[in-house]
């Protein structure tokens, strides 16, 4: 019988993982479910890591998921069968994987399974939170609306996610043409021109001095400068993966000027948004947290909301526990606290996200004139400083001459 690793959530929002013998996944997932365990991933054993390579290497984007999600709630609105929606959205799509998996997840509902667990089996396409929105949409009757809310959540964290990639590619193109031209530099122009100053037989300044050493270190020591960043860069990464290590590294970055408040509002903005929108789908708060958490790449931020998960199962309103941690802007807390007193957490949230979707992209564009002419003037300052050190023995030289 087949063994199946699994992770996932147990009743009182715990992360849970281990393994179980079933005769396929549905059965390994039906066990889970009679366990009270919410499963997030489960993969057979003997399979699982080419399965993973392979998926890891071959996801759905963003974009293509949403436009699927929106296909299917169009055509749910419009009375289709839902058995009939999966198999028409799954003929429109571009994407063979998503396909695959509309056609798996149609067969599994037509043999009797709900639609949530049939993308349940598919947790590498479907994550836990587009699970739960549709778990609620189908125990509530509303999964057109649901599948539309998901759509534009999806949407919304796409349309994030593009405007920052793009406002980065320029100044990061910029920066490796620059890195290239000053190696290039490094390693065949100034040896050349270090031979040249040597020939003059003076007393050279200090900056040419150390222009000579540097043309040294890149033409005969090049080897060992690649050594040490390679090492340098080991010793980095596996401090980064280290728990201790990783915590203060995603410190330091929120502490960043300008980079920093663009992470930490680019993750409130995510959160409010993907709050607000399981909440207003019927999740409830403790589960709609869970599920945020996974979605936060930082550690500091994944480890303030497992706190605040923590407060909540004990009783807790949202905003406290958000507040004692300092984390977070002050806007979400003064947002969650008035919905909370309201009744309306939802909607508080969903403006908050507004306000901090605003503040992304007004901070990509004030910081995207502000890299630009700091790269001109670093790459403008070594290339002026290597003429300024050519051309100082020589003016010295002429001098002496006259």
């Amino acid at each position: 019988m087949p063994r199946f690793d699994y992770e996932g959530f147990d009743a009182s929002g715990t992360r849970v993982s281990g393994s179980l013998e079933a005769p396929g996944r549905r059965a390994a997932l039906e066990t889970l479910r009679g366990q009270q365990v919410f499963a997030t991933q489960i993969q057979e054993m003997a399979t699982s890591k080419r399965r993973s390579f392979r998926w890891q290497r071959r996801r759905v984007g963003a974009l293509e998921l949403a436009a699927a999600t929106r296909q299917m709630a169009t055509l749910l609105e419009a009375g289709l069968p839902l058995d009939e929606v999966l198999s028409a959205v799954a003929e429109q799509t571009d994407r063979t994987l998503l396909s695959r998996a509309l056609n798996q997840a149609r067969e599994d509902l037509v043999q009797g399974g709900s639609l949530h667990q049939a993308l349940e089996a598919q947790s590498r396409i479907f994550s836990p939170l587009f699970v739960n929105m549709v778990k609620v949409g189908e125990s509530s009757g509303t999964l057109d609306r649901v599948l539309a809310q998901l759509s534009d959540l999806l949407e919304n964290q796409a349309r994030i996610r593009s405007r920052i990639q793009a406002a980065l590619t320029y100044p990061a193109l910029m920066g490796l043409v620059g890195s290239a031209v000053l190696l290039l530099l490094f390693a065949f122009v100034v040896p050349q021109i270090t031979r040249m100053l040597d020939n003059l037989h003076m007393e050279l300044p200090l900056m040419t001095r150390l222009l000579i050493r540097a043309g040294d270190l890149f033409s005969g020591g090049w080897w060992l400068l690649m050594l040490v960043v390679l090492a340098g860069g080991a010793v980095l990464r596996h401090y980064a993966r280290s728990e201790r290590g990783a915590l203060e590294l995603h410190r330091r970055i929120l502490q960043l000027p300008l980079i920093g408040r663009l992470v930490l509002y680019t993750a409130t903005a995510r959160l409010s948004r993907t709050l607000a929108t399981l909440l207003e789908s019927g999740v409830p708060l403790l589960t709609a947290l869970d599920i945020s958490r996974e979605l936060m790449s930082n550690r500091i931020l994944r480890q303030t909301l497992e706190n605040t998960a923590i407060c909540v199962r004990e009783g807790e309103g949202l905003a406290a526990p958000l507040q004692r941690s300092g984390v977070f802007p002050p806007l979400l807390i003064q947002m969650a606290a008035a919905g909370e007193k309201s009744g309306r957490l939802e909607n508080m949230l969903a403006r908050a996200a507004r306000s901090y979707e605003n503040q992304v992209e007004s901070t990509i564009a004030s910081l995207l004139p502000l890299l630009e002419p700091l790269m001109i003037l670093f790459m403008g300052g070594v290339v002026g400083a290597v003429v300024l050190a050519v051309l100082l023995p020589i003016f010295q030289a002429s001098q002496g001459m006259g």
